[in-house]
């Protein structure tokens, strides 16, 4: 693995973020349609993916997991007001939540074991 900071640590991270911007901000007409509870999956992946990639870039946990945090929310509310025929849901930002909680977690483990 590159090291902890470099550049394709930061890219990855880069890749992540403009990602969450698809997959967070697509108007409801561009989400294909999937079993009850895949929107969860993909919420909380993205956000496991968005705070690995964010320790792997270098950023430090708290203000990192404040900050996902933080987006997770305005993210909900964005799209429930804006006119991208999507809602807010205090689900979709609990599963946001647990992913950057795992991967934290999954982080802070695999660099341990790595030593």
């Amino acid at each position: 693995m590159a090291a902890v900071g470099g550049r394709p640590a930061r890219v990855a991270f880069a890749a992540v973020a403009l990602l969450s911007l698809v997959v967070l901000f697509a108007p409801a007409s561009g989400v294909p349609t999937a079993p009850p509870g895949t929107d969860k999956v993909v919420h909380l992946l993205l956000f496991a993916a968005l705070a690995a990639s964010g320790r792997w870039a270098g950023l430090r946990a708290v203000p990192l997991g404040l900050g996902l945090t933080a987006y997770a929310a305005l993210s909900e509310v964005i799209q429930g007001v804006t006119p991208l025929a999507r809602s807010m849901s205090l689900a979709d930002w609990a599963a946001d939540t647990l992913g950057i909680a795992l991967g934290l977690l999954a982080w802070g483990w695999g660099t341990r074991r790595s030593r």
